[in-house]
């Protein structure tokens, strides 16, 4: 699995998890269907499930405007992944991050998704 439709299917879990009764397992289960996993996969959805507070009280900080509950769930579950990359996943560049995460905003959010999380994750890599 290439590592951004690791991203894309972390993003459909992810997005699966927020709000709903579905364990990790199960949401993971409906994306993947028959398919493989993959470690990156596999990474990038328990790091965020398991370090969700704390990606969380970063976006916050970097919020102008904007709470976390007001977020459109798509650019929250968007957010959440590529800041957990920067944080905790030191192997990717921090352009190549921000460009998935645009990639991603543009195709599961509309055409303002993208200006939003860009603006956002900026902030993070400027710091």
């Amino acid at each position: 699995m290439k590592r951004h439709d690791a991203r894309e299917k972390a993003v459909q879990v992810l997005f699966q998890l927020d709000n709903t009764d579905l364990t990790l397992q199960e949401a993971i289960g409906h994306v993947l269907n028959e398919d493989e996993s993959d470690p990156f996969f596999e990474q990038l959805v328990h790091g965020v499930t398991e370090k969700q507070q704390e990606i969380d009280a970063a976006l916050e900080k970097n919020l102008d405007n904007w709470s976390l509950g007001r977020l459109p769930k798509i650019e929250r579950t968007v957010l959440r992944i590529a800041i957990y990359e920067l944080q905790y996943m030191q192997d990717t560049p921090s352009r190549v991050v921000l460009n998935e995460a645009i990639e991603l905003s543009k195709t599961f959010g509309d055409e303002k998704s993208s200006k939003f999380v860009n603006g956002v994750l900026s902030k993070f890599t400027q710091q």
